[in-house]
């Protein structure tokens, strides 16, 4: 027999089914068999009397075991639990033997002590056992006092207090026949209290709460049916059996040993079902007054017990909506903190600090510091997003310590701060600057790695305006110009408002460019040593502006990277490239230069696809891959990361790669350690003064060792004359490329004794 129960408990203790748990389930099989067979003996007989008291019997005894067996945390609580089912069970057989042994009316009589007895043991064991799931919830609390008060008005207006009043019987049954509703109300608060808790119980809990609801239903039905259907008697006795089998299930079952899950919200969530519940037991006052005042008339209605409910009722709303008032304002607070404070480093935010802006510069000698991180992406792309923040958090830190009081910084977004030093001069601001600097001087430790973490900083102040979003705009444009330089710090100027002017311009134009197609390629020959036959050839982007005539690529470059064209442009060159020279393949045959070199930069590497995109572009051309060559400078794959993932997967595909500008960054050689790679571009600064013995000559030759111990390609870059190209040749050099072997063309003139190939 398998008994599965789909639920599974908030705690993570619970279980999901009772497949397994034999013992459980071989009571539940015992309950059940039992539950059907009393009903089908007479009530009152000995038989019965056995049956039931001997089903009781093993309750206490399960639930005996069960402690022992599963050790629970609230222990306490088990046992007065079981003081509950053995005074119950005393009860029971003091009733039969009034009943079966000496023949006497068992109402009342000292089985009524024994059972009434039984309901505080029993609430109270349940409220030890659960205290664990019932602590901090105030509002569940104030809720399960609303309805136990509203259905306890009800209670005591239809039952208890017509026994009370009832002259014809006499005075002790009418005192014993009320002390059963009343106690019974106890079990009502109970049974609501545990079915308004916040979170799923475990399935023990659950057991337990269904067999006190089960008990309390059955003692309002004998009091209902004892007055009006005695016969009805024998089979109210089904739900105490059933909730003797949901408690021996609830200790015998191995949830009862879990401990208390972490303490949950101080509030459940007021849903509509709840908020309707509550509503309901507020009316239950109107609804009593109202039947009470139809059936007896004025007379008869029970005005203390409906006034004591009322004023209760009135009490507990009063207090569950100045709790639901606390929370919302609780709440709002949190919410308005959240909306002036970023959340990951708790910082102000930018709303916050444009806020204590303007009122600075209305106040006057306002000073604004704009903060970028230097090689804060890099971080992300090699350690991840999590090392990223940590290292937030620690800048965020330290720029605080770093302030006055009364100064204040704020994140602004990524990687980006300012600083707003009010009533200052720049003499002032320039100290805090150094401050910062100094600050962030200091490596930060994320995950065992030490960060150098440097900044750009621009600083502004507001002479001439009043606008505070003007102060800003400067500081931003004199951040950038000290990024761009190189520099740590750059005060504005009004020359870098021209700057920056002509720099949105010419993106604009860029823009327009790309998209109208003012952009176009030149091809520049790579050639073999000493023959000069063409043996590549690399595209390289030109723009002729149609009012400033040719616009240099160092010029317009660099602002695609700022501006985030360059991704897109990229493209347009690759794809450019890829069709030309398939369209050279296929009208030239061999005749077409053996590979097209195109450049790629750090910021298309690290664009998640950037692999995909160049295979799907070779597809669309019908290039081969072993035709493109993809050239990558030196000092953007030092940022690592990302980067030289991207290159690692491009070389895998069969895609050759070029480093570029070879020789010019601090580790040159490192570079080759972990970058896959199979041409050298050495830098055109050692090829210039080459023919000069020095340390060029010497650089060039260790350059030229280092490729082919690697087992790679060298090409000499930026050769104008006869001169260098024969002293390159001397040295070993077999390929190099510059304007005394050809200027780009879009069209270089190719002829079939001019081809030679790469190997």
């Amino acid at each position: 027999m398998k008994v599965q129960v789909s639920r599974i408990t908030a705690d993570g203790v619970g279980v999901r089914n009772l497949r397994g748990d034999r013992v459980t389930v071989a009571w539940l099989a015992a309950g059940l068999l039992v539950t059907v067979a009393y009903p089908l003996l007479d009530d009152g007989t000995p038989a019965a009397a056995v049956l039931y008291n001997g089903f009781e019997v093993a309750t206490l005894l399960a639930v005996l075991a069960g402690i022992r067996r599963r050790r629970p945390v609230h222990r306490t609580g088990w046992y007065v639990f079981a003081a509950a089912v053995l005074v119950r069970l005393a009860g029971d057989i003091t009733y039969e033997i009034y009943r079966q042994v000496l023949d006497e009316p068992p109402f009342p009589s000292l089985a009524d002590v024994f059972y009434l007895a039984t309901c505080p043991l029993l609430a109270a064991g349940v409220l030890l056992i659960a205290r664990g799931r019932l602590a901090r919830d105030r509002a569940g609390l104030l809720d399960s006092a609303i309805i136990a008060t509203g259905l306890g008005l009800v209670w005591w207006v239809f039952l208890v207090g017509p026994i009370a009043a009832d002259a014809s019987i006499p005075a002790l049954e009418r005192l014993v026949g009320a002390a059963y509703p009343v106690s019974d109300l106890l079990l009502l608060a109970v049974a609501v209290r545990l079915l308004t808790r916040s979170g799923r119980p475990t399935l023990s809990l659950a057991l337990l709460t269904a067999g006190v609801a089960g008990m309390l239903a059955s003692d309002a039905a004998y009091q209902v049916v004892t007055a009006y259907a005695p016969d009805l008697e024998g089979p109210i006795a089904v739900g105490w059996i059933l909730a003797n089998v949901a408690w021996g299930a609830a200790a015998l079952h191995r949830s009862a040993g879990a401990a208390d899950p972490p303490a949950g919200p101080a509030a459940p969530r007021l849903g509509r079902g709840r908020l309707t519940l509550l509503a309901a037991c507020t009316l239950l006052v109107p609804a009593a007054l109202f039947a009470q005042g139809l059936t007896a008339g004025a007379a008869g209605v029970d005005w203390p017990a409906i006034g004591v409910g009322a004023v209760l009722l009135f009490l507990f709303v009063l207090a569950r909506m100045s709790g639901f008032v606390t929370e919302v304002q609780r709440q709002a607070g949190l919410l308005e903190e959240l909306a002036l404070r970023d959340a990951l480093t708790g910082l102000p935010n930018r709303r916050v600090f444009e806020e204590r802006l303007t009122a600075a510069v209305a106040a006057g000698s306002a000073q604004v510091a704009m903060l970028d991180l230097n090689g804060f992406k890099d971080v992300n792309d090699r350690l991840g997003h999590a090392a990223g923040d940590r290292l937030l958090q620690t800048v965020a830190a330290r720029l605080q310590g770093a302030l006055r009081e009364g100064d204040l910084v704020a994140r602004m977004g990524g990687d980006e701060f300012a600083v707003l030093v009010p009533h200052a001069t720049p003499a002032a601001m320039d100290q805090v600057v150094g401050r910062v600097v100094e600050a962030l001087r200091e490596p930060v430790r994320v995950d065992g790695h030490e960060l150098l973490v440097g900044a750009s900083v621009g600083t502004a102040d507001d002479a001439g305006t009043t606008d505070g979003y003007e102060v800003l705009r400067r500081a931003d444009v004199a951040m950038y110009a000290a990024k761009q330089a190189g520099e740590r710090h750059r005060r504005h100027t009004a020359d870098l408002d021209v700057r920056a002017a002509d720099e949105a311009w010419l993106g604009a134009e860029l823009r327009t460019a790309l998209d109208t197609g003012g952009l176009h390629l030149v091809y520049q020959p790579i050639v073999s040593l000493p023959d000069h036959r063409m043996a590549a050839v690399e595209a390289l982007v030109r723009w002729d502006h149609p009012v400033r005539g040719p616009i240099a690529p160092a010029e317009f470059l660099p602002v695609a990277e700022r501006t985030g064209l360059m991704v897109e442009l990229g493209a347009w060159i690759l794809e450019t490239a890829c069709a030309r020279a398939a369209e050279w393949h296929r009208t030239l045959g061999p005749a077409a230069p053996a590979r097209v070199n195109v450049n790629v930069c750090a910021r298309q590497l690290a664009e998640p696809g950037f692999p995909e995109l160049v295979t799907t572009t070779l597809a669309r051309t019908g290039l081969p891959i072993h035709h493109l060559t993809l050239e990558v400078s030196e000092t953007a794959v030092l940022r690592g990361g990302r980067v030289v993932r991207t290159l690692e997967q491009l070389h895998e595909l069969g895609v050759p790669i070029g480093l570029d500008e070879f020789g010019t960054g601090h580790s040159s050689l490192g570079v080759l350690d972990h970058v896959p790679a199979d041409l050298l571009k050495i830098d055109r600064s050692f090829v210039g003064s080459i023919t000069r013995a020095g340390r060029h000559a010497v650089i060039a030759t260790a350059l030229l060792q280092v490729s082919d111990g690697l087992g790679l390609t060298a090409v000499a870059e930026g050769v104008q004359t006869a001169e260098q190209a024969a002293e390159l040749h001397r040295l070993g050099y077999r390929y190099a490329q510059g304007d005394y072997f050809g200027t780009p063309l879009a069209v270089p003139g190719f002829a079939r004794s001019d081809v030679a190939a790469i190997s």
